[in-house]
């Protein structure tokens, strides 16, 4: 199985009620970010079976964007096994349940994802070598004996590349 981890895009400042941080919803750079890492996941040609979701607002509103992008055309279910609060072992078990699907994407937040691919890719030994940061997607190839990280990229970083495209890739060559 290929799981895509992704992380929740910018949501701005964290808000003290834990009631209204949970209906916080992207903000402008986070829709921005959405959309850079759907086109990226479309180039990469990244199809997938299921997308699960943290029930959170700012994790839906990635979802969906992201969702879109790639031509997901399911409906997007939401989990509490994404929910920030949310345990390993829930998530373990919850990837066990769906193991017959080809590819899954998840969209949550930190630290859950992190600490989740971490266990992941080093058999449960160590819950912090990854680092996801805000709108980030990673690639993770599930195996019945060992899970490999295949790649993780930030909306910074593709969004560079992106730049980089529109400008002219012949060198500089002064007529003298």
């Amino acid at each position: 199985m290929i799981l895509y981890f992704l992380r929740h895009a910018s949501a701005g400042q964290r808000r003290l009620n834990q009631s209204s941080d949970d209906k916080r919803p992207l903000d402008k750079e986070g829709i921005e970010q959405c959309r850079y890492v759907g086109r990226f996941l479309n180039t990469m040609d990244a199809h997938v079976d299921l997308i699960l979701s943290s029930p959170l607002k700012r994790a839906t509103q990635t979802a969906a964007m992201v969702g879109n992008e790639i031509a997901y055309e399911l409906q997007i279910e939401t989990t509490p096994v994404l929910h920030p609060s949310s345990q390993y072992e829930r998530f373990r078990d919850l990837i066990y349940k769906i193991r017959e699907l080809e590819s899954v994407m998840v969209v949550g937040h930190n630290p859950n994802l992190s600490e989740f691919i971490s266990l992941m890719v080093t058999n449960g030994l160590n819950d912090d070598v990854i680092e996801m940061k805000k709108g980030s997607v990673a690639r993770v190839e599930v195996g019945a004996k060992r899970s490999v990280l295949n790649w993780i990229v930030t909306p910074r970083l593709i969004k560079s590349v992106y730049a980089s495209m529109q400008v002219s890739s012949q060198p500089n060559i002064s007529r003298k």
